[in-house]
């Protein structure tokens, strides 16, 4: 007879029982969490920061050629051409329009978060209850609470620091399940000349997806992403730094499980779900941190807004980082 394996991971709730929390730190009827620390002083510090006119946009390309990185489970975004110059060649096809107008016309059918993106503070939960202590059923048949939309009708802006772990740690990616810690983001910090202040936005560089696109498939072997791992004092440091924002080039924004406890994404619960700071995920950083190796500019105007897309679990975004 076989022993059935069993499973000692502990439940989130458990894990997180005495986890810091915001809920109704900004109302009972708050959507966007901490992106309230982002008010116009903010904006206007950041904004002073842009001395050289750089600027570099985040997303990653949809529809890559040569593939696009997604959470297991998903499917690339397929665009389907619609119209092009062969419909007016095959005798009528295409719409006719006075003067002769002939137009390209296409669609995608895509995952919300399968290219760089935000998530709805709503996105992940447990014990029945999302961001801001809302119902979690309030999820069925798409979100009407703590989805996408508030935080893409209100936008981010801020002072954002890039902390590049790949450079600190003296490699070209870091390796599969590799983790770090919020003492690491302040030494990686330190290295580079700068200090994270409070309610800074963090973007964090692995470039673990080129690993995707040196292995391709093979990529999703034994997945297990390299990132932040909780602790206790992590959570706090967030909590105590009043971080708005955490921006990653990894699908996930964090070890994808966790090595000492055995659970998933815990920290897409303890940060986003419990203290509401909004993730971002799958940013291609290459360019800017190439640059800020080279000029030693590491904190810059960030500037971002998902689509808004209503009950939306998360949306398509194209940061925008200016120095």
């Amino acid at each position: 007879m076989t022993d059935t394996p069993t499973t000692t991971a502990p439940a989130l709730g458990e894990l997180l029982s005495d986890a810091p929390t915001n809920w109704g730190k900004w109302g009972d009827d708050d959507e966007v969490g901490a992106l309230n620390y982002l008010g116009p002083e903010q904006v206007l510090a950041a904004v002073r920061l842009v001395n050289q006119g750089k600027v570099f946009t985040l997303q990653r390309l949809i529809g890559d050629p040569k593939g696009d990185p997604v959470w297991p489970g998903r499917t690339p975004a397929e665009r389907t051409q619609i119209l092009d110059e062969s419909d007016w060649d095959e005798g009528g096809k295409g719409p006719a329009y006075p003067g002769g107008l002939h137009y390209a016309d296409d669609k995608i059918n895509a995952f919300l978060q399968g290219s760089t993106q935000y998530d709805a503070l709503g996105h992940v939960w447990y014990g029945g209850k999302i961001w801001n202590g809302y119902d979690a059923r309030t999820t069925v048949g798409g979100m009407e609470e703590a989805s996408v939309e508030p935080i893409a009708r209100r936008g981010v802006v801020g002072r954002a620091v890039l902390l590049d772990m790949a450079r600190f740690r003296g490699k070209h990616t870091l390796d599969k399940g590799e983790t770090f810690t919020h003492e690491d983001l302040m030494a990686c910090a330190e290295s580079q000349g700068i200090r994270i202040e409070k309610r800074d936005i963090l973007l964090v560089r692995t470039n673990f997806l080129q690993l995707f696109f040196e292995q391709g498939e093979a990529f999703y072997e034994g997945f297990n992403e390299p990132g932040l791992v909780y602790s206790p004092e992590l959570v706090q440091w967030f909590q105590d730094m009043e971080i708005p924002n955490l921006v990653t080039d990894t699908i996930a924004n964090e070890v994808t499980i966790d090595p000492n406890n055995g659970v998933a994404l815990v920290l897409h619960n303890a940060l986003m779900r419990n203290l509401g700071i909004a993730l971002t995920e799958i940013a291609d950083l290459e360019q800017l941190a190439a640059d800020c190796a080279e000029d030693e500019q590491y904190a810059f105007l960030y500037v971002a807004a998902p689509l808004k897309i209503a009950k939306a679990a998360g949306s398509p975004v194209n940061p925008v980082v200016i120095k």
